[in-house]
């Protein structure tokens, strides 16, 4: 299918809300999609569950999520009742997933999360298990604690903010967001548990093989617009583009995300590769705390290392 306007072929890409879409954001603003030959269009999903269960039926082309999503689905040990989807694959990697623990102000360190009231998206997949291992490395096992599943980063946050539950795992800009209300970042989870695969592109393999030109423009496009992001030319731009996707953003959040998602040493991948120590990690962790005693160990089967 075409886009109307410009008559390039369409590509939809499935997205959770938030900072770390800045690149897509981006890649559409700047023209640098259609400067490859697609026409990107973007919508959005409100928790894993559901972005998994359109994923699987098709509803659009390329999911933006964390790459354990992926692994969980191929696997069969996801939360949506959709059976295990072989044809699942992330081809391009984003970022470390800007995951922050953040809890309400009355808890001052780790040791005090124990015995409080925690949410998730999905229990058995997203970055719930990173939230387990950061618990389990301070000494505190999962029973410890009280775990909801609350839903998607923007529902996490509210309701966090509402006094709900004590603690979530947040990304940028929403641990941005949270501490300028009140809410206090504990620690970030890759000063803890090291390299880490956070968000990917992913899509299904044959929909890859059909249609590889498009998946070689959006790399190609999303790398970009993250060179562009990271020259400091660009910054005021950059800034503009961000806000004008996330309104609610105030001058002074985005003024924080750009320093923190454009970090030298923890921001966007600047070649976009996946980061093959990062999802070993990810395999770690589900082979730790996944329902399954399956050890997972081989991160090729996951993903598409050709699309450059």
């Amino acid at each position: 299918m075409s886009d109307p306007q410009s008559g390039l072929p369409d590509v939809k890409v499935n997205v959770f809300p938030g900072g770390f879409n800045w690149g897509v954001y981006v890649g559409i603003d700047q023209a640098f999609f259609a400067e490859h030959g697609i026409a990107v269009s973007v919508e959005g999903t409100p928790n894993s569950v559901s972005q998994m269960t359109d994923f699987a039926q098709g509803k659009f082309d390329i999911a933006m999520t964390a790459v354990d999503n992926i692994v969980a689905y191929v696997e069969g040990q996801g939360e949506a009742p959709i059976g295990a989807q072989p044809e699942f694959t992330a081809f391009m990697g984003s970022d470390n997933g800007f995951l922050s623990l953040v809890t309400s102000p009355a808890l001052k360190t780790l040791d005090d999360v124990k015995g409080k009231r925690l949410s998730v998206d999905a229990m058995t997949t997203g970055y719930a298990f990173v939230l387990f291992d950061l618990l389990r490395r301070a000494g505190i096992e999962r029973g410890d604690c009280e775990i909801v599943r609350v839903g998607g980063m923007t529902q996490r946050y509210q309701s966090l903010l509402a006094g709900r539950q004590d603690g979530t795992l947040l990304s940028a800009p929403y641990n941005l967001v949270a501490q300028s209300n009140g809410l206090t970042e504990l620690v970030k989870a890759h000063a803890v548990i090291g390299p880490y695969q956070g968000n990917v592109a992913a899509a299904k393999r044959s929909w890859i093989e059909a249609n590889r030109s498009k998946a070689e423009a959006y790399v190609r496009g999303y790398r970009k617009a993250i060179d562009w992001l990271y020259q400091p030319a660009n910054k005021s731009e950059a800034i503009k583009v961000l806000r004008r996707n996330l309104p609610d953003m105030s001058a002074e959040v985005a003024e924080e995300s750009y320093r923190e998602l454009l970090d030298p040493g923890h921001g966007f991948f600047r070649d976009c590769r996946i980061d093959l120590d990062g999802l070993k990690c990810v395999l770690d962790l589900r082979s730790r705390w996944a329902v399954s005693s399956v050890k997972l160990t081989n991160p090729f089967k996951y993903c598409d290392l050709e699309l450059r």
